[in-house]
């Protein structure tokens, strides 16, 4: 489908330019403005920040619109304000004042791009479709997360941290580009009458909470977002200034690790139909949590090749999981709530990046980057332990139904139902 293929190839635009900005940016702050561990923590705090301050409210004034020319005029704003980096560079006025004021005007549009998107997917393929698309995104995504980091790194070896900056611009402006193209014309939405934006946001509220499955998802998440957002902040740091690497080699370090995010993309919707949608949400966490380790062991055995090896593992979950959990979200929701429900969800699982960035970068900058890495990666242990405690435990395949009984198992005997299929064999045929 054409219009899939342009969605792809914007998805592929933008995330190469972000993920070269993952290296960049923080070597902005690290190399040109010498900050400290804790200024590069309150950093990756601004890029998340707007997803817990406006998480909850994207999503009504997202599903009051069309998605596509929203998540065009987002681009546009994304690519306005990374180039601005490069600029003062240049006129030499960069200040990190500047770098908190791009990261979160960056992040406000993220928001509501990345409800609009998710939200969008739906318009263009049918429900038996959705994890095959889903995967051809993380796919995307995960493919630039090997590329984007390595040649960020080179970039900035080459050109200075702030003008490789300006891939992100460029990437951004090349998303809007193929998203243009797309044919497909959605349907204005219609409020209902009367309805309060207030109204609406409870209805996101009450529609993900009121759903078991829905909440431990959220629990989960938020947790491995809050430990991945302490890693986001002390990495940079912990790679420079513990391990010595230059540019290019941080970058290479965090494309090695982020090779295993693509594998679990490719790997998702095989595994997902092999053992189960459910069962795969719970062993993708569980069976990969425990290599977090190898980044402290890093510093006294294997290096940087140590580090590459756990986070590869760790982000082969990662997008094993996400794969299967937001394509049950999308197809569990009716469509006039999909806004709602995608930035209810991000409220509550991305709402604690900017926290754990905050507390990365207070324990690297009280305790070092070391003991930084091992707090989070101790924490990686705990992120299965709302699945293991939530009926998903018990079940192989997760429910169509969208009611809340059909997600907690309707009584005890769709329980020993669930149980019984999870425990036959042909549940893995």
């Amino acid at each position: 489908m054409r219009d899939f293929r342009l969605l792809l190839a914007g998805a592929a635009a933008g995330q190469f330019g972000a993920h070269v900005t993952l290296v960049a940016l923080p070597l902005v702050a690290v190399l040109e403005l010498d900050a400290p561990a804790f200024q590069v923590g309150l950093l990756t705090a601004a890029e998340t920040a707007a997803f817990l301050l406006i998480g909850l409210p994207a999503g009504a004034w997202v599903d009051r619109m069309r998605k596509l020319p929203l998540m065009i005029r987002a681009d546009a704003v994304r690519a306005l304000a990374m180039a601005s980096i490069p600029a003062a560079a240049v006129a030499d006025v960069l200040t990190m004042a500047q770098l908190y004021a791009v990261a979160l005007v960056t992040g406000v549009a993220t928001v509501f791009f990345d409800v609009a998107h998710q939200s969008f997917l739906p318009h263009l393929l049918p429900k038996e479709h959705l994890v095959r698309g889903n995967g051809a995104l993380e796919t995307v995504r995960s493919s630039a997360q090997v590329t984007g980091p390595g040649i960020g790194g080179g970039l900035v070896q080459l050109l200075g941290a702030p003008l490789a900056v300006a891939a992100d611009a460029l990437g951004y402006v090349l998303s809007a580009l193929f998203l243009r193209g797309i044919a497909r014309t959605e349907p204005r939405p219609e409020p209902a009458p009367g309805a309060s934006l207030r109204a609406e946001i409870g209805e996101g509220l009450r529609f993900v909470l009121g759903r078991p499955l829905l909440r431990v998802i959220a629990v989960t998440t938020g947790l491995g977002n809050f430990l991945t957002a302490v890693l986001m902040a002390t990495q940079t740091v912990y790679l420079v200034r513990v391990l010595g690497l230059a540019p290019g080699a941080v970058g290479l370090v965090l494309s090695a690790g982020a090779a295993g995010g693509l594998l679990g993309a490719l790997v998702a919707g095989p595994l997902a139909a092999r053992l189960g949608q459910a069962r795969i949400i719970l062993l993708s966490v569980l069976v990969t949590g425990p290599f977090a380790l190898l980044w402290p062991l890093s510093e006294r055995v294997g290096g940087a090749a140590l580090f590459a090896l756990g986070s590869g593992v760790v982000f082969l979950g990662a997008v094993v999981y996400n794969v299967a959990q937001v394509s049950f979200r999308q197809a569990l929701c009716p469509p006039r709530l999909l806004g709602r429900m995608n930035a209810t969800l991000r409220f509550l699982m991305w709402g604690t990046l900017p926290l754990g960035a905050l507390a990365g970068g207070a324990l690297a900058d009280g305790f070092g980057a070391r003991t930084a890495l091992l707090c989070c990666a101790v924490g990686f242990l705990a992120v299965p332990l709302p699945l293991l405690l939530s009926p998903l435990r018990r079940m192989r395949d997760l429910p169509d139904d969208a009611t809340p009984e059909a997600e907690a198992g309707a009584g005890p005997k769709a329980e020993a139902e669930a149980v019984r299929d999870a425990d036959s064999p042909a549940a893995l045929g």
